[in-house]
């Protein structure tokens, strides 16, 4: 190992830190400033550091604050933390830690990542090029980092986007063994569901408008965004914006839950005990998976279609909906639409995902050249923009979908218009708006904290 500069050098360098942190220059550090440092600086989740620094432990005198002496007393502590953490990693006790122990490291816990993989990890710490990471690299890292153990790190790494797994909306997120077992994959599908209710929510008038105009908009019944609004309003009131939110949001969970389980014996059965899945393999599981959970929740779809599209009064609720289609129409109904919304899924699937991942290794290539975590900006830019382009490229497929479940309204007429120029809307034709994939980004780092769930980089729900 390095030899790590003298005790008088440290202090300098915790005195700078401090002074930094110190942003009322009231020589006192208080949990608010600690707060705001950790999360400029990237110190992991930021409450949970806070909370660490200011404690009876680290707190000495009580008041709320850490002084210098505090301060350095508690770097201290959290160097001496790290220093057992770098040599549980460094296997062979040689002072470095390299590809192949990241690699045994992980298997430990159940997960099998490849070389290249390996590589980005030790490529985000490694500041002077030698490909492996001594103590100073680590320190430096992890100083402010709230990590306590083994698993906490390697955590890290998976969740902060460094591996290919779970940020594009088409592919769920892959967990360890012992997530599996701790029970942390269910806080993470929680945490998930409730950011995704969240953000439907919000962008439910949007999806309404966008049901409404592909289903009534035609040749001579020209609808723009202001005209469906109003048409929308005046038949129901403001409130009527958010009808068919409620079995949106409550289709969430099955639908993830599927696609999970689903992506996990599709994945197994394509990997074996091997390496984690190349990105052609992830789409191939994720569009499987994505078929999967569609054909067992699609009845839902229809009634979320129904639902959206319905006059004020015509249902008494979605029981009620449902049994009218199966009085009315038969069970059939509930799968009309079907072929187009899985054929859909296929174009959607790849483009969302190429897209994503060519655009952030683009930008990891050309600014980032000391990290594989490109920031959560980035990775919203990143899923807004691959998002959008998968939903244009299977926007025809969408709309003969929505209009052959609603074709119960006699104003549906597919037979007169070519539905392959029948683009009906004035904005760009989303399945979901644009904004929908920042919506979720943004808000799951808050029901994952509150399910106790390690947060990094989130990707979105779809």
């Amino acid at each position: 190992m390095r030899g790590g500069p003298g005790e008088a050098e440290r202090r300098q360098r915790w005195g700078r830190l401090f002074e930094e942190l110190d942003s009322n220059k009231d020589g006192r550090v208080d949990i608010r400033e600690l707060r705001q440092g950790l999360a400029r600086l990237g110190g992991g989740d930021p409450d949970r550091g806070a909370q660490q620094g200011i404690s009876p432990e680290g707190d000495t005198d009580p008041d709320g604050g850490l002084d210098l002496e505090e301060f350095i007393l508690y770097l201290q502590e959290r160097e001496q933390r790290l220093l057992l953490l770098f040599h549980s990693l460094d296997r062979n006790q040689d002072g470095q830690i390299d590809v192949s122990e990241i690699q045994q490291s992980f298997r430990a816990l159940g997960i099998s990542i490849s070389l290249e993989q390996a590589e980005k990890i030790l490529h985000s710490m490694d500041r002077d090029g030698t490909m492996t990471i001594d103590w100073q690299e680590w320190r430096d890292h992890f100083l402010l980092h709230s990590l306590e153990n083994v698993e906490d790190v390697l955590y890290f790494w998976k969740h902060s986007t460094v591996l290919d797994i779970g940020e594009c909306l088409t592919v769920p997120d892959e967990f360890s063994e012992q997530e599996k077992l701790t029970g942390m994959w269910w806080k993470q599908l929680v945490a998930g569901a409730v950011a995704g209710a969240v953000s439907r929510t919000g962008t439910a008038p949007l999806d309404r408008l966008k049901v409404f105009m592909q289903v009534h908009a035609s040749k001579t019944n020209r609808l723009n965004i202001l005209g469906g609004l109003r048409s929308m309003i005046q038949e129901g009131g403001v409130h009527s914006l958010w009808r068919g939110n409620g079995i949106n949001v409550l289709k969430i969970a099955p639908e993830s839950a599927i696609k999970f389980m689903a992506y996990e014996q599709i994945k197994r059965a394509i990997r074996g005990q091997q390496e984690t899945l190349h990105v052609q393999e992830r789409f191939v599981a994720g569009s499987l998976a994505g078929a999967t959970a569609q054909t067992i929740i699609y009845p839902m779809e229809v009634l979320k279609t129904r639902l959206t599209l319905r006059r004020t009064g015509q249902y008494k609720g979605l029981l009620d909906c449902a049994w009218q289609i199966l009085e009315r129409e038969g069970p059939r109904a509930f799968y009309r639409g079907y072929l187009p919304n899985v054929l859909g899924i296929i174009p959607y699937a790849g483009i969302d995902l190429a897209v994503y991942e060519t655009l952030k290794n683009r930008w990891l290539q050309q600014y980032s050249h000391d990290s594989a975590d490109p920031g959560i900006l980035v990775l919203l830019a990143c899923g807004t923009i691959s998002s959008t382009c998968g939903q244009i490229a299977s926007y025809p497929l969408a709309l003969v979908r929505t209009r052959m479940q609603a074709q119960v309204y006699p104003f549906v007429t597919l037979e007169r218009e070519p539905f392959i120029l029948s683009r009906r809307t004035d904005t760009p034709p989303l399945r979901e708006p644009p904004s929908s994939p920042c919506w979720v980004s943004s808000v799951t780092s808050y029901p994952r904290r509150a399910c106790g769930a390690f947060t990094g980089a989130l990707p979105p729900t779809s």
